[in-house]
């Protein structure tokens, strides 16, 4: 089937630019657009979360006059991850969700995310549905059809309990010392209260924000500080969660980064190893997903099919294939039998149960998992595309993938989703090879920037 090209969409909702994209103007008739969507599949009302970020408060006003002018109540929570907005789309009667969110971004940017009355991201057909009527004159309904506002006062507090279902095997955390980063982001309130409620001896880091410092030096995509406070507070393990709390890296005692793939690995074994699941012994992962998963997931009997990059597309190959586990390497970790959506709050504590909170089985249980060396590299550009289609530029790529065929190499281009980046990722068994092939294709993209 034919997908038109979107304009505003992106792998993960819509973001950019708080002065471009995601201004209060355009937000405003997305949210009249979006509620309008709504309202012909029978949905009414809407939950408005966020993230910490300074601009949330113009784009919630914004978002939120959208969906009341199109005849939508409206359910505001604040600060809270976007998984919890998944589960609470899910958990109360027909309400759609709605996250104000530029995730791992800094604060210059912004997006929003919807989840549908069932807690799912929404398909390409209702994206492409939302921009369509974007298109169209915007038009408030009579006064009495008009949405009201109200704040749900307790769902913070709903989402705490749900998390700590996520832990199983064990009955809490009791002896664990854990740092825990959450980013100045969006699940710095519930995050440690999940972790503190579970019996962890907790050192909270990054938990301060004020509008500006999201994901800035710190979280997922920067854990110099985690490390540093694992190594002066003696601790287990280090857990670092992203601005709107859907992505997860740990630190391990030794100070070495646990990443997406790992986890995924730990969280497969622990899932397959008892032959007690009935179905098939799969996982789903991307093209950015390390060769050596892979591998160590075939010693295991489990499949591993690759999806598009973006957790949306593994939701979408989990759903198709029937499965429960999937996840990214660069930490989004979807557990289909807890969470709808990927979750860093719940996949930590599988993780965690999974190994028996122990540094030593944790190493034993990953040593069978080696790595390939692997390479990324971003290129800054206003035009991705144009670089993707130089047939110079093509020609290298063909040509360095032969010479590292015989390493079991592989090279993969696209653009980003969230971002004016273009992502190189070169992979194979020798790392020499791996860091030149990597160089000499940045540098030439770098030319044609």
């Amino acid at each position: 089937m034919f997908v038109k090209k979107k304009k505003f969409f992106g792998t993960d909702g819509i973001r950019g630019p708080i002065n471009e994209i995601t201004n209060p103007e355009f937000v405003l008739k997305l949210g009249w657009a979006a509620g309008k969507v709504f309202s012909e599949m029978g949905i009414f009302s809407v939950i408005i979360g966020k993230d910490t970020r300074i601009s949330g408060y113009l784009l919630e006003t914004a978002i939120q006059s959208g969906f009341i002018s199109a005849g939508i109540d409206v359910k505001l929570v604040g600060p809270l991850p976007t998984p919890a907005i998944s589960f609470l789309a899910n958990s109360f009667k027909n309400a759609a969700g709605v996250v104000i969110s530029a995730s791992h971004n800094s604060y210059l940017d912004n997006g929003i995310k919807f989840f549908d009355n069932r807690g799912k991201k929404l398909s390409e057909e209702l994206e492409n549905r939302i921009e369509q009527m974007i298109d169209e004159k915007f038009q408030v309904v009579e006064a009495d059809c008009l949405g009201k506002a109200n704040r749900i006062s307790d769902a913070g507090g709903r989402y705490i309990e749900f998390c700590k279902k996520a832990l199983t095997k064990n009955e809490n955390f009791s002896g664990l010392k854990l740092v825990l980063d959450v980013a100045n982001g969006a699940a710095y309130d519930v995050a440690p209260k999940v972790f503190k409620e579970l019996g962890a001896d907790l050192k909270v880091i990054s938990n301060k924000p004020d509008g500006l410092n999201i994901n800035k030096n710190c979280g997922s995509t920067d854990i110099e500080c985690l490390k540093k406070a694992v190594a002066e507070n003696n601790a287990d393990f280090g857990l670092a969660l992203d601005g709107d709390g859907d992505r997860l890296v740990f630190v391990s005692k030794d100070l070495t980064e646990i990443d997406g793939d790992q986890i995924l690995y730990l969280l497969a074994k622990e899932k397959f190893q008892h032959n007690i699941y009935l179905g098939t012994r799969g996982v789903v992962g991307t093209h950015m997903t390390n060769q050596g998963l892979e591998d160590a997931l075939k010693e295991l009997d489990i499949e591993l099919i690759r999806s598009d990059v973006g957790d949306r597309y593994v939701l979408e190959k989990l759903e198709e294939l029937g499965w429960e586990l999937g996840g990214e390497q660069s930490g989004h970790l979807i557990c289909l039998d807890s969470a709808l959506t990927g979750d860093g709050i719940i996949a930590a504590i599988k993780f965690l149960d999974a190994i028996n909170f122990s540094n030593k089985v944790y190493k034993k249980n990953i040593k069978n998992f080696k790595k390939y060396p692997q390479v990324l590299k971003n290129v800054k550009t206003n035009d991705p595309e144009k670089i993707i289609k130089n047939k110079k530029f093509n020609a290298l790529k063909k040509r360095l993938e032969a010479d590292i065929t015989n390493n079991k190499g592989r090279i993969n281009v696209r653009k980003s989703g969230t971002e004016k980046l273009l992502r190189i990722m070169v992979e194979s068994n020798d790392s020499a090879k791996t860091k030149n092939v990597s160089e000499e294709l940045e540098s030439f993209a770098k030319n044609l920037s």
